[in-house]
């Protein structure tokens, strides 16, 4: 079976993890950093099988503003390329939270794991609350990695 599925796919995929203490994760990956990497690792120790649910193109564009440097295809490759990582689910545009309640529904992880600071925090804890999962914050927000800082780093010459 595929390690990266679109959202529709969802129901086929479910015996993978079935037997399983799930961990969800959400985000946009784009410009992969040690930030991404830790929090990734940290997640998966918290499960035995790592959901990946990986933000549209146009989520990037939308919600934060930035126009993403790998499309979504190549974010998963990425990401896929982990072999801690599981499944990574191709998300569309989401509109709304309850659309993303509706996927986290199907997949009905035992642990929803966040970084410290994370914006959706409030939503996440509610979705955990509502399907009897755990929210755990996995990492601290690292504010030295950021794909931002990474695209703004110039190098300083030494002649």
């Amino acid at each position: 079976m595929a390690k990266i599925i679109k959202s529709k796919d969802i129901e086929i995929c479910r015996q993978l993890w079935k037997d399983k203490k799930t961990v969800l994760v959400g985000g946009c990956f784009d410009l992969f950093h040690f930030g991404h990497l830790k929090f990734l690792q940290q997640a998966r120790k918290k499960g035995q099988f790592l959901i990946v649910f990986l933000e549209s193109d146009r989520f990037i564009k939308e919600k934060k503003r930035k126009i993403p440097v790998h499309n979504q295809k190549e974010r998963a490759e990425v990401l896929s390329a982990m072999n801690f990582i599981d499944l990574i689910v191709l998300l569309k545009y989401l509109k709304n939270e309850n659309q993303y309640f509706q996927l986290v529904k199907r997949i009905k992880p035992s642990v929803i794991a966040v970084t410290a600071g994370d914006f959706f925090l409030k939503n996440k804890q509610n979705q955990a609350v509502k399907i009897n999962a755990r929210l755990e914050v996995v990492t601290p927000l690292i504010k030295k990695f950021s794909s931002s800082k990474i695209i703004n780093y110039e190098t300083v010459s030494s002649d």
